[in-house]
């Protein structure tokens, strides 16, 4: 699974984060399967309690997804567990903002997620669809202070299933963010684009 997610704000007018995400899926069976893999996320400053400075995050995650179908709904379940290596800025005594150490963050994060097919029946090779999901966010582990809530994401979007291995989505990203204080909280309404390319090794092995 390749994915890319470039996330803008205030009418594309800021950066609000670019994500890459690498990862290997096993299936279990059509309805279960796992996966592990690696992220790259930069953040940048926006909204209304904007960040000190820019920063990159390096992530190793794992995953289980669930999935069913109900009539003409895609019904996922997703649990992922994610540790992260995010660089740290601080303001200093004269108050400018300088790098400081990274630090190490565990979170867990649960989604509930629907997709319906529009222009067809069924989700099939060129296909426009309706995904809609939410996501809860929670920190856990050392170095977790106040509040373990961290974030929750919702989204509904307008999607095009090329086939069963790509798509891409254009939405709206309504994100609700508790700082660590547990006082501090922002809303940010976004434009949230994603573009999904999976290879299937399957049909590699199956030729040897």
């Amino acid at each position: 699974m390749t994915e890319y997610q470039w996330r803008r704000a205030d009418g594309f007018q800021h950066w609000q984060q670019s994500l890459l995400r690498l990862g290997l899926e096993y299936e279990i069976n059509p309805k279960v399967s796992v996966m592990g893999g690696y992220a790259w996320i930069k953040s940048f400053p926006y909204g209304t309690q904007p960040i000190l400075h820019e920063f990159n995050e390096h992530r190793i995650f794992e995953q289980l997804n669930l999935k069913d179908k109900v009539g003409r709904f895609e019904v996922q379940h997703r649990y992922r567990v994610e540790q992260r290596f995010l660089d740290q800025y601080v303001q200093n005594a004269s108050g400018d903002v300088v790098s400081g150490d990274p630090v190490f963050r565990n979170r867990i994060r649960y989604r509930a997620m629907v997709m319906v097919p529009l222009s067809r029946k069924e989700m099939a090779n060129n296909t426009l669809f309706l995904n809609v999901n939410d996501e809860l966010f929670l920190g856990f582990g050392k170095g977790i202070a106040k509040n373990p809530i961290d974030q929750n994401r919702f989204i509904a979007a307008l999607g095009w299933r090329f086939n069963s291995q790509a798509n891409v989505q254009v939405g709206y990203l309504n994100q609700f963010v508790i700082k660590s204080n547990a006082i501090d909280m922002e809303r940010n309404h976004s434009l949230w684009i994603s573009m999904v390319y999976n290879l299937d090794f399957t049909k590699m092995f199956d030729k040897q």
